[in-house]
């Protein structure tokens, strides 16, 4: 028996072992794939302008030396090491780290956040809610607490770092192909080249935003051996001009040669920093897509293959350089000329590939961070289509793609040169490290719990190194560097306005609520005749009742017999679990038919078509019903006067597979239920129903018969269908607003809301089911 176990428990371990280096493996194509093509620019942009190379070698050879202590200090230490650790219940990126602040200091910037969100499994990870043990941890949680300058701040601070990760979306893809595609200038004669090279880079790019729409998964197998191919090729090529042209160029890897490289070149060896820094891109990939992978699988990928291969091929480029100082022309600095001239084209097909798998990589990150953004209610509503109902996360946005391929094209045929490419992109992503510095330092605090003094080394260690990389790509503001700053201030207005537009139309629909007293004073009946069928009445309100209701009753003759006030709303969690997805309430006694039901998802969830939601709501509602969990008509009126429903947390039809089922089949098929122990709740014969509906409810405990009548009357009125009823709002700023306040509201976010997606887009409601009252908003 032991022999047994022993030999189970090594199974599983070689399992487990064997899913992260598949993992590893294919982290390659998905993670590394913009971080491995920075060697085809890296010293081009080094050496363009600000610093020439000279017979000593000591400028090549600073340059090596800044090269590998940059890449083992801040992707090697700072996000291998340190910052994977930060994940957000395995997910990671600007936003994971915000969501943590978020739960752990109550920042959170969504306005309908209940005490219930904070039951949540994943919400409740590891010391959640568990005071700083230090002092000042304590007094920075409450300062944070207090004060909602501090809050917005904070958004404000997570918002750059999102909007940077954005223009680099942009920058990428064009700084990346174009790089690839300059191998075409060894070919060809030099007048020649710059003709061809930033059309063929256009058609690259226009082939790759064209293709987005049908996912990565379809060739997604090919990504890893494109980058693994990639990596061998530049490590092998490195290896060899290490060896043939300069044994000794390990020496340059001496932090000494940093400080001989700058007491030579002085200003212009600090203004070359900013083409040094072009070797990190892609550094925050590994961070970002932690979702996709897990901590060890990209951390073994990185240091056993891709930190290699990278420190060789840059190696191999300092030692050809060091003995070739002839500069014939303004391309001999750049990659190609140090490959074997028998090797360039195959070299040249290669990079190409690795590029747009690096570009690919990056387009699929802005809309997954984009998608995050629009969940937490800092983004208008896009169309969100998922390429594939197998791999997570794997998602194409129509609006984003074309508007990235836009100004990709925009800065390729703009600039037409590494160098200002390499300008905006550097600046670009020494941001984003910046911020994830910054936020990092609070988590240290705040989510760690370390000392005060650990978060100051942690922001002074590496805050210092990027803070230089950061001033030597800010005074290229004019060359290039104006780009990502210009699309950061864009997309972050766009985001600031329509959070503050969201902010204040929850607010409005907080003051303008219905009292319960008048809900109660219609009776059960609400004063008007109610039909069969179901009633969805979307609102944004996780507590009472909207006002737009009033104006339905008010309005119609008729309503359904069964409403249902649905409230889908984000949580900043990464993932909400089926079993914790519903929260269902009676709004007024039992009899009045009116439930509340707050849909939950977190910012990485993928929403369900409109008819498994609609099976998976209308199930939880009788599991809701049957359960047993209905407060008595006595006692509802007094809690709801305090205007917080009682909630019940319901789970999917899949997460209470012991709890109620629901059956629909045509009405020609009579098949009736196999197993004993359960019995049938069936709604009576009607003419012509479309689909037979049943609950299949479990014998024990005993259903008292009011419960079966609710029952029987939910299962009356799914059958008959269910109607979305919308409100179509208006926003305006009130009168007596500031002139600021009314050009955001007025122009602003109502510009923004007229053209995204409504609120129900989710879930794809059918028109032929809808209802849509206009209602204006005065703010």
């Amino acid at each position: 028996m032991d022999l047994e176990t022993g030999f189970y428990r090594n199974h599983v371990k070689k399992e487990s072992w064997r899913t992260v280096l598949t993992l590893a493996y294919q982290s390659l194509g998905v993670v590394y794939g913009d971080l491995s093509t920075s060697p085809l620019y890296v010293y081009k942009n080094t050496f363009e302008e600000d610093i020439k190379h000279s017979e000593t070698n000591e400028e090549i050879y600073g340059v090596l030396s800044f090269v590998f202590w940059t890449l083992t200090l801040v992707p090697l230490l700072k996000y291998v090491f340190i910052v994977l650790r930060a994940d957000d219940n395995g997910e990671g990126g600007t936003f994971a780290l915000y969501s943590l602040l978020c739960r752990h200091a109550r920042v959170n910037s969504l306005p309908n956040c209940q005490l219930a969100d904070e039951e949540l499994i994943e919400y409740k990870k590891d010391s959640m809610g568990v005071e700083p043990k230090s002092n000042f941890g304590s007094s920075l949680k409450s300062t944070l607490e207090k004060h909602r300058v501090l809050q917005r701040f904070l958004l404000v601070l997570a918002l750059i770092g999102t909007c940077m990760v954005i223009g680099d979306g942009i920058l990428t893809p064009a700084i990346s192909v174009f790089s690839a595609v300059s191998g075409l200038e060894l070919s060809m004669e030099k007048e020649h080249h710059k003709y061809v090279e930033v059309p063929v880079a256009c058609v690259i790019l226009i082939g790759l935003f064209a293709l987005q729409h049908y996912g990565t998964h379809r060739v997604g197998f090919l990504f890893a051996p494109v980058v693994l191919t990639w990596l061998l090729c530049i490590s092998a090529i490195g290896l060899y001009n290490i060896i043939h042209w300069n044994p000794h160029v390990y020496q340059a890897l001496s932090p000494y040669y940093m400080y001989k490289f700058l007491r030579k070149t002085q200003r212009g060896g600090w203004m070359s920093l900013g083409g040094i820094l072009l070797c990190i891109t892609g550094s925050e990939a590994m961070f970002a897509d932690l979702g996709h992978f897990s901590q060890l699988s990209i951390k073994i990928a990185f240091t056993s293959l891709v930190y290699p291969s990278l420190i060789l091929a840059y190696m191999g480029q300092a030692a050809y350089l060091s003995q070739h100082h002839t500069i014939e022309s303004d391309y001999q600095i750049g990659f190609y000329v140090s490959v074997p001239e028998s090797l360039r084209w195959p070299v040249l097909v290669i990079a190409i590939l690795a590029a747009v798998v690096g570009s690919q990589a990056i387009i699929t990150g802005t809309f997954s961070i984009i998608k995050q953004c629009s969940a937490l209610g800092c983004f208008p509503r896009v169309k969100i289509v998922h390429t594939s109902s197998k791999i997570h996360g794997q998602i194409y946005i129509p609006e984003i793609n074309w508007l990235l391929m836009i100004l990709c094209l925009a800065v390729t045929v703009g600039f037409r040169d590494t160098r200002r490419m390499g300008n905006a992109s550097g600046l670009a992503v020494i941001t984003v490290m910046l911020v994830t510095t910054c936020l990092m330092s609070l988590v240290i605090v705040l989510c760690w719990q370390k000392n005060v003094f650990v978060a100051i080394a942690f922001v002074f260690f590496f805050g210092t190194i990027e803070a230089l990389y950061f001033s030597a790509s800010l005074i290229k503001f004019l060359e290039g560097a104006w780009v990502p700053i210009a699309l950061a201030f864009i997309f972050l207005i766009v985001m600031c306005v329509w959070h503050y537009g969201t902010l204040k139309k929850y607010e409005f629909d907080v003051q303008n609520k219905v009292s319960i007293n008048w809900l109660l004073s219609l009776g059960p009946s609400l004063g008007i005749v109610r039909v069969r069928g179901i009633g969805l009445i979307h609102t944004e309100l996780v507590s009472g009742i909207p006002a737009i209701f009033s104006h339905f009753v008010t309005n119609l003759p008729a309503f359904h017999q069964v409403l249902v006030f649905l409230c889908i709303k984000s949580v900043p969690v990464p993932h909400v679990r089926p079993e914790e997805r519903f929260l269902i309430g009676h709004i007024g006694p039992r009899e009045y038919r009116l439930y509340r039901c707050i849909v939950r998802y977190g910012y990485r969830d993928v929403h369900k078509d409109d008819m498994e939601f609609e099976k998976d709501l209308v199930c939880s509602i009788a599991e809701f019903i049957r359960s047993g969990s209905v407060t008595p008509a006595s006692v509802v009126s007094e809690d709801l006067m305090k205007d917080d429903d009682k909630m019940t947390v319901v789970g999917t039809c899949s997460s209470h597979m012991e709890g109620v089922q629901m059956s629909e089949d045509d009405i020609d098929n009579r098949e009736e239920a196999g197993p004993s122990e359960l019995k049938e709740i069936r709604s009576p014969p009607v003419n012509k129903p479309r689909k037979r509906v049943r609950f299949i409810v479990p014998e024990s405990p005993k259903i008292d018969s009011g419960v079966r009548e609710e029952l029987q009357e939910l299962m009356e009125a799914r059958e008959a269908g269910i109607a979305y009823i919308l409100g179509h709002s208006y926003v305006r700023a009130k009168q007596g607003s500031s002139l600021i306040k009314k050009l955001v509201i007025n122009l602003g976010y109502e510009f923004l809301r007229r053209n995204s997606r409504p609120p129900t887009h989710a879930l794809s409601v059918p028109h032929a089911s809808t209802l849509e009252v206009g209602m204006i908003y005065h703010v």
